[in-house]
């Protein structure tokens, strides 16, 4: 196609925008030269894996508590714009492409993921608008399309809840369901039931940074027994109807080799904290976990994935950082068998396309999900239903930063149905049986 033809960057505003943890953040909007233009806002996470790219802060003393992105913003304004206006908006490898090579840092510490990948997001958005079809279509070669399941989570601890559990995410995954409507059903009689008994205990505290439910534990295992109770008092059959995914994020409770239970007062070797977590597969219906070690503890996740790794979902987050490089380093390894996929753990959409792709390629399951920070915008639920990923991570059953993904669902559905395209809910590999 001939340049002329193209549609071309035009412009980009960038300004600060405020996530759900009212931290500042960056919403860019790229206007192309046609007069249309798409934006977009990046999250943040609170467990963030040491190696992610890096979100750039200016550390001003008491100014947002050192949060503020301005100079991020200043980086896309002096730096990013310059190079990027007149370049296609339809080729996006080239649009990241050229950010990364600006940069020219491993961790995109020099002008910030968050500037890079709030650009990045803001041109797949507008080339869509360009072509004037949804996100997901333009991300997708096939027409056949999967609606992914969902992860969705019911307690929140660990750095979600500062800390009055050490498990981070107690979820579930409801495998038992053949349409999306009747995930959302069974999550919500879940979700109230779960509810009910932690109140009728006396445990609840609040909400905690993602949704779920806030509660004081004595022990972590606690909250699989709630879980399991919570999923019988909807009439539901644990292991059969629905079962538990956890994310232990055990990167955040790991010191100087050792595994810290800290509500329990047990500090852990190696040896003795696998025991614990194999004790939990072996006695509790849960189906997927997630960070069940520290990122460098790789000979306990190997030791795992070998044991257990044909019947339950074992998903590297920290481990891989939708990195693709070290994605295949794990595939080759055998350190898992699923990938967690964070935009702004890579910072950029070509990056994490790439990491979906090889995550695929490998008969590696790509979980696409939200952060701890997230705000209004519904990328991420083009980017799992566009790419195929089968799997949906965004949060709990309530706050409105997660319940615009879920229900971005629907009506990603509602079009399919208009549109009479093929589609049907993605069914989850490790059924528990």
């Amino acid at each position: 196609m001939s340049t002329e033809l193209m549609t071309k960057i035009k412009g980009i505003k960038a300004f600060t925008v405020f996530d759900s943890r009212g931290y500042p953040t960056i919403e860019a909007r790229v206007l192309l030269d046609n007069g249309k233009s798409g934006s977009a806002i990046v999250p943040s996470g609170a467990s963030t894996g040491k190696l992610e790219a890096l979100e750039l802060r200016d550390g001003r003393g008491n100014y947002f508590g050192g949060k503020s992105v301005e100079n991020a913003i200043h980086n896309i304004d002096d730096i990013i714009t310059p190079a990027l206006v007149g370049m296609s908006v339809t080729d996006q490898a080239a649009i990241d492409t050229r950010m990364i090579a600006l940069d020219g840092t491993v961790n995109k510490s020099k002008l910030g993921a968050n500037a890079i990948l709030a650009v990045s997001m803001a041109c797949a958005q507008a080339a869509a608008r360009d072509q004037d079809v949804p996100l997901f279509r333009m991300l997708s070669q096939k027409n056949h399309f999967e609606i992914p399941i969902p992860e969705i989570q019911i307690i929140g601890g660990g750095a979600h809840s500062a800390g009055s559990i050490d498990v981070q995410d107690f979820m579930i995954i409801c495998y038992g369901a053949s349409t999306l409507m009747e995930v959302y059903e069974m999550t919500f009689n879940i979700y109230q039931a779960a509810g009910r008994i932690l109140q009728q205990q006396g445990r609840l505290v609040g909400v905690a940074d993602e949704g779920g439910f806030w509660p004081r534990f004595n022990t972590n295992e606690e909250g699989l027994q709630i879980l399991v109770q919570a999923m019988k008092n909807a009439g539901y059959k644990p292991g059969e109807d629905v079962g538990i995914s956890l994310d232990l994020a055990a990167a955040e409770y790991h010191r100087d080799g050792k595994y810290a239970f800290n509500i329990e007062e047990r500090l852990l070797d190696p040896s003795e904290y696998y025991e614990v977590i194999a004790s939990w597969l072996n006695n509790y219906p849960i189906c997927s976990v997630e960070d069940p070690f520290a990122e460098d503890d790789v000979e306990s996740w190997k030791k795992l994935t070998d044991e257990f790794g044909g019947k339950v979902q074992i998903i590297g987050d920290d481990l891989f950082v939708t990195n693709k490089e070290r994605l295949l380093r794990g595939v080759e390894g055998k350190w898992a068998n699923s990938v967690l996929i964070k935009l702004n753990q890579i910072g950029s959409v070509s990056e994490t396309l790439d990491c979906i792709d090889a995550a695929l390629e490998h008969n590696f399951q790509p979980v696409v999900s939200a952060r701890s920070g997230e705000t209004e915008d519904s990328f991420i639920a083009h980017l799992a239903v566009g790419t195929h990923a089968g799997q949906f991570k965004v949060g709990s059953w309530t706050r409105s930063e997660r319940m615009v993904k879920w229900n971005e669902l629907l009506r990603i559905q509602e079009y399919l149905k208009v549109q009479n395209l093929e589609y049907s809910l993605s069914k989850f590999r490790w059924k528990k049986v």
